[in-house]
């Protein structure tokens, strides 16, 4: 099916529903489709029937779990929506869809009041300049108390938080505020609120806050440019009252986005960087159809059958399937071929798209998060503003339970990782183990269940090793002399040998000292491969030796017998032996942690953190009623900690972790590694 583009640019509206998990975002989303005539009725998020929750993950836990958009029409006006998970874990897909739109719409569950995951997104679109609406749901749930949820509204975000209607009839219905004067609800006369909105509005224009003050009440139908003015600002949050389910408020809510949201002309436009580095420059893209195009992906979906898929918002220009469109400052454009606008899983397929329209491009595998496009050359070096995401610390080793799967694996996981930007795959060369690394236990489980269903891949996994390392605290020395005969040619290489220890991050030395020939230039190399090998190995507890130095000053050969994999064996015997005598010591990765939490939360962290043999190097206060703190703590004691961290702050804590240094492990740890290893050789 082909839809035409009528709209202007004036006549689209973008809005992402955000919010905590079980707000009632999906059903509302829902209720909103209906409500328009996009679709006959409302679906079910537990029976599984809505537009956005379509994947089969999202249908077995009864939670979004990736964004989802959608669009509908209304009063002539074309509305893009996007629902966007609530559970922490996977705010990855729900930060860059608000990238994508004019208003942030905080969705709040009257049952259960202002959430974390409110909280964040308000504090996110607010960083982000933009226009944010907030929409109390399920306002007939048993026992609510409405004004008392408005006035923690207005205690939490600013008395700038206003109703732009009110519950009526025991919340059976709502009553408009603002462009009504007169009327009752179930807070009061309306003309209370109405009054406070006009006030609220008026004061970003002198000239209207003069004819307010001649006239004591301006028709609200005048008010439209100081409404986009004070939405811009943040100087007017509108909040809105519906029930998702019962429907009410669910129809004045489509008249609120089409009448009072921003359309791409009116809403803050995102900030791109001109340019690299120091030397880039802020601009923004002007939503001119006749333009050249700039655009930005802000989702991946790739389906196994179907192929990788781009969401894409149009800031400038106009895309067609015919349009020839470079991605960053690659030189090779792409052809688009079909664009499509998504109506959840479904496709809908549109000649064009212009200033404010979401859209979906399929089929290009270049196509990557975040990625800007452009059909103009000097846009090359055009990219939006970094967000800043989560840093994804919770690790996971994965390896593959078939032998000869690894490559596949790699492959797999790679395009899974492709979708989700808080979600992160390494290969560690210390520990030789693939990690997979996300936002949570959840966020790892959701992607290993997907891995098994939609890619019927088995997978084995632990958590990630520690990547402890062994070093010596003093000199010494050994030798050691390699003597095989068995008949026939036999095996001689004698290696004298001393170690040092070097300072902290310096690696490996090897040094040549041996006079008179006593072992052979060609056999040298020999030699330090065995050395090489054994602190490869580790030799108390299985980790790599680091920071020695090892200096060869003596040995001896045989003119017949001295073979080089006789001086690798005594390299490697003699080394050891020298290590067991130079008090060697395991050392552990120290990490710096910062963590960003509730302040009331401060004293219970700092608590767990010495529990946790960690060293707190000081705290900030980033903003009001929140918390920063540093530590050092072993990397080994924050093994799920992340989960420990969400008891604590009950789920409004973060954080995020880069390695300090290696420090040496307490001698008791170092003891029980040893023996572990001991046990291992004995194997």
């Amino acid at each position: 099916m082909t839809t035409a583009n009528p709209n202007p640019v004036e006549q689209i509206r973008t809005l992402a529903l955000v919010g905590a998990g079980a707000a009632g975002k999906t059903t509302l989303a829902e209720a909103l489709l209906q409500a328009s005539g996009a679709i006959g009725a409302i679906g079910s998020v537990e029976r599984g029937s809505t537009v956005s929750d379509h994947d089969p993950q999202e249908i077995k836990v009864q939670h979004s779990l990736q964004a989802s958009c959608m669009h509908l029409s209304h009063e002539d006006c074309r509305v893009h929506l996007i629902d966007t998970p609530g559970l922490p874990d996977f705010i990855g897909q729900s930060l860059p869809a608000l990238e994508a739109v004019e208003t942030c719409a905080v969705v709040i569950n009257a049952a259960t009041g202002i959430e974390p995951m409110a909280r964040r997104m308000m504090d996110w679109a607010a960083e982000r300049r933009q226009d944010r609406l907030i929409i109390v749901n399920k306002i007939d749930a048993e026992g609510v108390d409405l004004p008392a949820l408005l006035a923690s509204i207005q205690a939490e975000f600013g008395s700038e938080c206003l109703p732009l209607n009110l519950p009526a009839a025991g919340a059976t219905r709502v009553v408009d505020c603002f462009y009504n004067r007169e009327g009752e609800s179930d807070f009061g006369a309306v003309a209370d609120a109405h009054r406070a909105l006009v006030e609220q509005v008026v004061e970003v224009d002198g000239d209207f806050v003069e004819r307010y003050l001649n006239d004591g009440d301006i028709d609200a139908s005048e008010l439209h440019a100081p409404l986009e003015q004070a939405l811009r600002e943040g100087h007017l949050i509108p909040v809105c009252f519906v029930s998702a389910r019962s429907g009410a408020g669910v129809a004045e809510l489509l008249d609120i986005i089409t009448r009072l949201l921003p359309n791409p002309t009116e809403g803050n436009p995102p900030d791109f960087l001109n340019g690299e580095g120091e030397a880039a420059t802020l601009m923004h893209a002007r939503p001119d159809p006749a333009a050249h195009v700039l655009a930005q992906v802000f989702k991946i979906s790739i389906d196994p059958y179907v192929g990788r898929l781009a969401y894409v918002r149009v800031h400038q220009g106009t895309i067609t399937p015919a349009s020839q469109l470079f991605i960053g400052d690659g030189r090779k454009p792409f052809k688009v071929g079909h664009l499509f606008l998504q109506q959840g899983k479904n496709h809908v397929e549109v000649p064009s798209a212009g200033p404010g329209d979401i859209c979906t491009i399929g089929k290009i595998d270049e196509l990557h998060y975040d990625a800007v496009l452009h059909d103009a050359a000097e846009d090359a070096h055009i990219r939006l503003r970094p967000l800043p995401l989560p840093v994804p610390v919770h690790g996971l080793a994965v390896q593959t339970s078939k032998r000869g799967d690894e490559q596949r694996l790699w492959e797999v996981m790679a395009r899974l990782v492709a979708e989700d930007p808080c979600l992160k795959m390494e290969r560690l060369a210390s520990t030789h183990e693939t990690v997979v690394y996300g936002l949570g236990e959840l966020h790892l489980r959701m992607l290993l269940e997907r891995l098994q269903g939609a890619y019927k891949f088995e997978v084995q996994t632990r958590p990630p090793r520690i990547a402890f390392r062994e070093t010596i605290a003093q000199g010494a020395a050994a030798q050691y002399r390699h003597k095989k005969q068995s008949g026939g040619a036999g095996q001689f290489g004698e290696v004298h040998l001393r170690v040092e220890p070097l300072p902290r991050g310096a690696g490996f030395e090897f040094v040549d000292q041996v006079k008179g020939g006593a072992i052979p230039g060609q056999f040298m190399p020999a030699v330090e491969k065995g050395v090489r090998e054994a602190l490869a190995e580790g030799v108390i507890a299985g980790y790599p030796v680091h920071d020695i130095r090892v200096i060869v000053h003596d040995g001896k050969h045989h003119a017949v017998d001295s073979k080089e994999v006789a001086f690798v064996t005594a390299g490697k015997k003699a080394v050891q032996a020298a290590i067991r005598e130079a008090a060697p010591t395991v050392l552990e990765p120290v990490a710096l942690l910062t963590i960003t939490a509730p302040d009331g939360s401060t004293g219970a962290i700092t608590g767990d953190l010495s529990a946790r043999r960690g060293l707190v190097s000081g705290t900030d206060s980033p903003r009001p009623g929140q918390v920063a703190i540093t530590a050092q703590v072993p990397l080994a004691e924050l093994v799920d900690y992340q989960n420990r961290l969400n008891a604590l702050t009950a789920g409004q804590g973060s954080y995020t972790l880069a390695l300090s240094h290696y420090e040496a492990v307490p001698p008791q740890v170092q003891q029980q590694l040893a023996g572990q290893y001991k046990v291992r050789e004995d194997e």
